[in-house]
């Protein structure tokens, strides 16, 4: 992710198509100074797909960690970079299109058991305020809803700088996670190890690797 810092002289590999944007949150200043360059970030971006990942990691009979990631999603991002609690930020996530590189395991995840895609076809999460930290650090609050249930979640989202590739795309990076009880949404389901323990640890981390690209206003 570090290729989006403004300490680095990356060249970006292009998209000719972004997809859907990302939203973000409310941001309020908390005493730490904003960074000016943050000012001529404010307006709307949509996501870059292909350069981004709405992914989470959960821990698999107590010694190994499963990792997985969501392709298909829609999101909103509007970022004030002079007033940040003026920010929004909305992700639709379709959780079908769970991926975690096993077939088998990814049609439980969408079963009963687990998301129940076909009552409950979108996990959403949605900004309500967001403080600045520090320089590129801020704390983004907002209502995560899994299988009908709506719960509080608080992620640590850094900022990690923008750049204007060759092809004349004015990009923007954030990294942004969490780490939630899924037992609180109502995904209860698991086995018991006989020699002590779960097969599918309660505690799930949620990675949101972003790369988004400025919207060009519709004229």
């Amino acid at each position: 992710m570090g290729i989006f810092s403004r300490r680095q002289n990356a060249t970006i590999e292009p998209t000719p198509a972004a997809g859907p944007g990302v939203a973000f949150p409310a941001a309020e200043a908390a005493g730490a100074a904003l960074d000016p360059a943050l000012r001529a970030l404010t307006g709307e971006w949509t996501i870059d797909r292909p350069h981004s990942r709405i992914g989470f990691s959960v821990r698999h009979a107590m010694v190994t960690t499963v990792r997985g990631a969501f392709a298909d999603y829609d999101s909103t991002l509007y970022f004030d970079g002079a007033q940040p609690s003026r920010s929004r930020a909305e992700l639709v996530i379709r959780v079908a299109s769970v991926d975690t590189g096993v077939e088998q395991r990814d049609a439980h995840l969408i079963g009963t058991d687990f998301f129940d895609a076909f009552r409950y076809p979108e996990m959403v999460f949605r900004s309500t305020s967001t403080i600045h930290e520090g320089v590129e650090s801020f704390r983004m609050t907002g209502d995560l809803t899994i299988r009908g249930v709506t719960r509080p979640v608080e992620l640590q989202l850094d900022y990690l700088g923008s750049v204007l590739d060759p092809f004349g795309y004015e990009r923007v990076g954030f990294d942004a996670t969490t780490t939630i009880d899924r037992t609180d949404w109502g995904l209860v389901y698991n086995q018991r190890l006989e020699a002590g323990g779960a097969m599918v640890s309660e505690k799930v981390r949620l990675q949101f690797d972003i790369s988004a690209i400025r919207s060009v206003p519709v004229a």
